[in-house]
């Protein structure tokens, strides 16, 4: 994709918000089954929506924050390739997380635990600074000249 004068497509937009919101669930959903799911006999979207889930309590409830906190690692790395730009990773991270919060209104009530907001701040900080920093890093990238010019 050029950099230079970008048009307004909201298509584009919402299917960027789309894919980044069903990764950062698919990344979410694998970190669960490995660090959660070894511990309790099923594992249901009571662990992605519940905040009762997220309690530094049990070893159960400190598995479901590093899941949290791994896929938002992830999410950062998802960014970098389907965001791709550095000024838009806070945009699309708060997206993101808002839209969490919204799927978890819906499911269990509004979140009454400071750990669940605590949890989820620190994954969107890390999502969105982690993104940022990997999006910069690939746009200051030197663009390598063929030497072909200096054959001529």
């Amino acid at each position: 994709m050029f950099y230079g004068a970008m048009v307004w497509d909201p298509w584009l937009i919402v299917s960027q918000i789309v894919c980044l919101q069903c990764l950062y669930y698919l990344a979410l959903g694998l970190s669960m089954a490995l660090l959660v799911g070894t511990s309790v006999p099923r594992l249901t979207l009571l662990y992605f929506f519940d905040f009762a889930t997220l309690t530094p309590r049990t070893p159960t409830g400190w598995c479901a924050i590093a899941s949290f906190l791994l896929a938002a690692v992830a999410g950062a790395g998802f960014m970098l390739y389907v965001i791709e730009r550095a000024k838009k990773c806070l945009d699309f991270a708060a997206t993101l997380y808002i839209i969490h919060l919204f799927i978890c209104i819906v499911y269990g009530g509004w979140p009454a635990s400071v750990t669940w907001w605590v949890v989820n701040i620190v994954g969107l900080a890390i999502m969105a600074l982690l993104g940022e920093y990997l999006c910069i890093r690939r746009e200051l990238k030197e663009i390598p000249i063929s030497r072909l010019r200096a054959s001529v």
